[in-house]
């Protein structure tokens, strides 16, 4: 039987830019790009049904490989049909592949970080990040939750505290038992605290691995991502993009840490796409906040996955167009307008903003899947307005009003 086509195809560019709009053919559909895709990590968007989540006129969710592995077991959705059954979804899925658990299992404890160091406020300049030392060369094996040698990691679950194990081969496999559209190959994500010496020991850690996540890959109907790591590193970074653009992946992602700031972000971005092949996609791991959309794009990337929007919903933080919107502050008890005026979400078209701040500091349900229908459609707007913003060539005007909106919000 003939495997389901995959396909990507630039259909505009952006003459000033690297900005670009275009079509990713999956057997579950076709995503126009750029294009974001919210985090549906325990195999659901939290708080929405997939009825919900379609008629935000989402394209495509990312699964967490790592939780599913877990709990329920990826042979047990193999079993009941595959990932796309399981939660009801008739859309594209991506499955990562369990990397980013490990560090944050690691040294994401360890140092008390994430992608970009949260302990240096993107605002404040680099000198900030310049007076905080990179630490020294340590193992991951010292991490609290994780050992990593050359084959893979040995982890403590979070959920029952038992010994697992990931390596190449089995987190290829267990997303093959998913049955994502598209996977991602089994890579170390380094700290932004890491030195370079660390950080060039688990580069090229990923890529043996990456080639053993080409070997190990059965299924045609799955398209596979390498991923770029290095940190903020220049030359790991250059050397990255080199080798794993050079190997047979159906997509790239940039992955790992981005830097001590949005400015190292960028500047990781411009060293690294340059040197990736044109003609496949490029995905960029755990980045989503609006103010950081254009600025990627405009730097040539297609596709993001990120849990803050949904994240800060159900937290009362909600997106607008003029930037921000803490519900849950005192001047929306009485409020009758909606969140945002003209906004088609069914939050907005039928409930106030002193209903929804009701709502939350009654702590009722219905205030998470509110809020999070809210920014869900808000990021499915913006998105298009940016891939038409690509086509019309008027990108930088609109990453200027974005900036403008979300100023001081960083």
């Amino acid at each position: 039987m003939t495997a389901p086509v995959f396909a990507f195809t630039v259909t505009h560019t952006d003459p000033q830019s690297r900005a670009r709009a275009g079509l990713l053919t999956t057997p579950h559909g076709t995503i126009e790009t750029p294009a974001f895709c919210p985090v549906a990590t325990q195999a659901t968007v939290k708080a929405l049904t997939p009825d919900d989540v379609r008629a935000i006129g989402v394209q495509m969710v990312l699964a967490n490989t790592y939780h599913l592995y877990l709990r329920p077991g990826a042979d047990l959705i193999a079993r009941l049909g595959g990932l796309h059954r399981f939660m009801a979804w008739d859309r594209p899925i991506m499955t990562d592949s369990g990397g980013f658990q490990v560090f944050s299992l690691g040294f994401g404890i360890e140092h008390g970080v994430g992608k970009i160091a949260s302990i240096f406020p993107a605002e404040e300049a680099n000198d900030a990040a310049e007076r905080v030392p990179a630490r020294p060369s340590r193992s991951s094996s010292e991490g609290r939750l994780v050992r990593i040698d050359e084959d893979g990691v040995t982890f403590t679950s979070h959920i029952d505290g038992s010994s697992q194990r990931l390596t190449p081969e089995t987190s290829i496999h267990a997303q093959e038992l998913l049955g994502a559209d598209c996977i991602l190959a089994f890579d170390e994500c380094t700290s932004p605290l890491n030195d370079e010496a660390y950080t060039r020991r688990a580069l090229e850690r990923t890529h043996r691995w990456a080639l053993r996540c080409l070997e190990a890959k059965t299924r045609n109907d799955q398209a596979l991502f390498g991923i770029v790591q290095g940190g903020h590193y220049q030359e790991l970074r250059e050397a990255s993009a080199r080798f794993i653009g050079g190997l047979p992946f159906w997509g790239l992602a940039v992955g790992g840490d981005l830097g001590r700031s949005k400015a190292d972000m960028h500047r990781i971005l411009d060293w690294v796409i340059p040197l990736l092949p044109a003609e496949k996609p490029r995905h960029l791991l755990g980045i989503g906040m609006p103010e950081d959309l254009a600025d990627a794009v405009l730097r040539g990337i297609d596709t993001f996955d990120c849990a803050a929007p949904t994240r800060m919903a159900r937290n009362g933080t909600l997106f607008t167009r003029s930037g921000r919107l803490n519900i849950l502050n005192a001047r929306y008890t009485a409020d009758p307008g909606p969140v945002e005026e003209g906004c088609p979400c069914q939050t907005c078209t039928h409930f106030s903003r002193a209903y929804l701040r009701h709502l939350f500091k009654a702590d009722e349900l219905l205030a998470p899947r509110l809020a999070t229908v809210h920014n869900l459609q808000f990021m499915a707007d913006l998105m298009r307005d940016i891939r038409q913003a690509v086509i019309e060539g008027n990108l930088r005007a609109l990453r200027a009003e974005l900036l403008a909106r979300f100023a001081g919000h960083r």
